[in-house]
């Protein structure tokens, strides 16, 4: 009997989630994807816990009900805010993106002073300093609120950009914080900027992908998930499948997505979740 290849669902509120997925595939490449992207709903930055809440368990379900056995929350938002709202509600193991974060900083840091940069929703939360506090470190949150639009305009190396990071991250690292010397990427649109963030941190500075982070997390989860299948069982197919949803614009997610996820998008649907 040929073992089915285990189906991820990866939830975020937009395109970021993709820098996520780029990443999972990166590390499991022997597991199908489906991706659901709210972007009729986002920012979700802006919006209550209870509205964020309603809107990822909704997205958790449709994911579940497209055959996904692990549920990958990509929104740091949702995960901040979340969570334990997402776990309740799924049937299904679920891997959020901030204390897979939080451990990949505490193990790298030496000095045990942590910068997390994010959006406004997910500094307020305070998750990734509460993780991180939690483990011995003295964290220091700062919103970086020009970010996100950047990069979806495409400006990740642009002149413009780097300015904007060196302020952002200048304000950061200063007053106390110049021997911090680990940097959490806390959005997943940041991944995209890693090049340049190089440049612009302090050169001491270990900079922390929570994408990353996160799948290497999702990989031992599935490890221990799942019973050893002899390697005469697996289905053998040569790439994943991948399964795209965004509840507005497809060909808004095909052009986008293509910058996070770092090759073409083909299989993407509407799907409209309705109040």
């Amino acid at each position: 009997m040929t073992a089915r290849r285990p189906t991820i669902g990866v939830f975020d509120s937009g395109f970021g989630g993709l820098t996520v997925l780029k990443a999972l595939l990166e590390v499991i490449p022997g597991a199908d994807y489906i991706y659901f992207g709210d972007t009729a709903r986002l920012p979700y930055g802006s919006k209550s816990v209870e509205t964020v809440a309603r809107y990822a368990v909704e997205a958790a379900h449709y994911l579940e009900d497209q055959g996904a056995g692990v549920l990958v929350i990509a929104c740091n938002t949702a995960t901040a805010l979340a969570l334990d709202r997402i776990t309740a509600a799924a049937h299904v193991p679920v891997v959020g993106v901030v204390e897979p974060g939080a451990e990949a900083a505490a193990s790298v840091s030496k000095n045990k002073k942590v910068v997390v940069i994010g959006t406004e929703a997910t500094v307020s939360s305070h998750a990734y300093r509460k993780a991180l506090e939690g483990r011995g470190l003295d964290a220091r949150e700062k919103a970086c609120p020009l970010l996100v639009p950047l990069v979806e305009e495409g400006w990740v190396d642009h002149p413009v950009t780097e300015e904007v990071a060196h302020i952002y991250l200048g304000e950061a690292f200063g007053d106390g914080f110049h021997d911090a010397d680990a940097l959490v990427l806390g959005c997943t649109h940041y991944p995209l900027l890693k090049p340049l963030l190089h440049r612009v941190a302090p050169p001491h500075v270990r900079i922390v992908d929570s994408a990353e982070s996160t799948a290497r997390v999702v990989a031992t989860r599935l490890q221990k998930l799942l019973p050893p299948t002899p390697a005469a069982q697996v289905e053998r197919r040569s790439l994943p499948r991948l399964k795209f949803f965004a509840t507005d614009s497809v060909e808004k997610f095909r052009r986008l997505g293509e910058r996070f996820l770092g090759h073409s998008i083909e299989d993407v649907r509407h799907v409209d979740l309705k109040e």
